[in-house]
């Protein structure tokens, strides 16, 4: 072949005497091929050390090989919050190993999900990532509707029926929660996520589970609800220790509202852990680095990225059924408890 240029699956057919349809339906192992057609593709391939790429793939599989991972959350959340950063890296991972891109998509008003919309409309993507599921969020419903395989980050409640991974919630609460009752502490006050996501209410149940199962009554006064910000936790925190100043101790359902308690704590000159007890859930980065180091519930949410996307992936290029994975969570004790 003269000068440099990269050969095309065109020049690939040319070479082999077949139509580009053939060639393609050989790059993707397609049995629609005769024997004599695949070793003529297969030796013109070698000769001209050719590589498929996507466009050439997409002729018979009717696919792009790529992905929207979809944020309906500010680019401020999204740059603020540990959470996102390693989805992100897990679901990057994962696609790179089945060759498949990735585009971030953040939908935060109308006309961005009118772009969504377009893109899925167009086939531009073979599948969805939904991150940050609110139960009146009506994307999930939308997609399916369309018929674009989707895994959620999460659940929108006990009856999913979409793919989703999560981490359990409520056992990793239910374990926070009893490491506090069992360290003597017996007002234990909780910071919740957004009560109309099924993480927040999962949480939430399991600071519930823990008062039960130790029979020690749980004081609805102690429930405040967090929107999994810093500033939020600040709010809740301030509205807590108003109403119940003898509180000894603080669920937080998010590293970063733990951030945003301590804080609060710490200008309300209450001691961590001699007075009030903190922990967090997540075991992000900042649970290491805050004063006092933070006891947490580890999730994996590099994890939870990788499986989401080898679950679309699945689904997408191998015609694999819906799945739904709950992973384990850990308590890592710090000195904050």
């Amino acid at each position: 072949m003269s000068g440099n240029r990269r050969p095309t699956i065109k020049t690939v057919a040319a070479r082999a005497g077949v139509g580009r349809t053939t060639v393609s339906r050989v790059v993707n192992g397609s049995e629609l091929v005769s024997a004599d057609a695949r070793a003529r593709v297969l030796a013109a391939i070698k000769e001209l050390n050719y590589v498929p790429n996507s466009v050439a793939r997409g002729l018979v599989t009717n696919r792009t090989n790529a992905v929207a991972l979809v944020i309906p959350e500010s680019e401020s959340r999204l740059g603020s919050e540990p959470f996102f950063a390693a989805l992100i890296r897990g679901v990057s991972g994962a696609l790179t190993e089945s060759r498949t891109q990735l585009q971030l998509m953040l939908v935060r008003d109308q006309a961005e999900r009118d772009q969504l919309t377009e893109t899925v409309a167009a086939h531009r993507v073979d599948g969805v990532l939904l991150v940050s599921v609110h139960a009146d969020d009506r994307l999930p419903g939308m997609l399916e509707e369309m018929g674009l395989p989707t895994v959620l980050a999460g659940r929108r409640d006990a009856g999913e029926q979409l793919s989703y991974v999560d981490s359990d919630n409520a056992g990793g609460a239910t374990a926070a929660v009893r490491h506090l009752l069992h360290r003597g502490r017996r007002r234990i006050a909780t910071i919740t996520g957004p009560l109309d996501m099924d993480v927040g209410r999962s949480r939430l149940a399991g600071w519930r589970t823990a008062h039960r199962e130790a029979g020690v009554p749980a004081d609805e006064l102690l429930v405040e609800e967090g929107d999994f910000t810093e500033e939020g936790a600040h709010r809740a925190m301030r509205s807590l220790l108003e109403r119940a100043p003898d509180l000894d101790a603080v669920f937080a359902a998010s590293d970063l509202m733990a951030v945003g308690v301590l804080a609060e704590l710490r200008r309300q000159r209450r001691r961590v852990p001699d007075d009030v007890a903190v922990v967090g859930y997540e075991d992000s980065v900042l649970a290491r680095h805050t004063a006092p180091p933070l006891t947490t519930v580890r999730q994996p949410v590099e994890e939870i990225g990788r499986t989401m996307a080898r679950i679309l992936t699945g689904i997408t290029q191998r015609g694999e059924p819906r799945q739904q994975r709950t992973l384990p969570t850990e308590l890592v004790v710090r000195e904050s408890s």
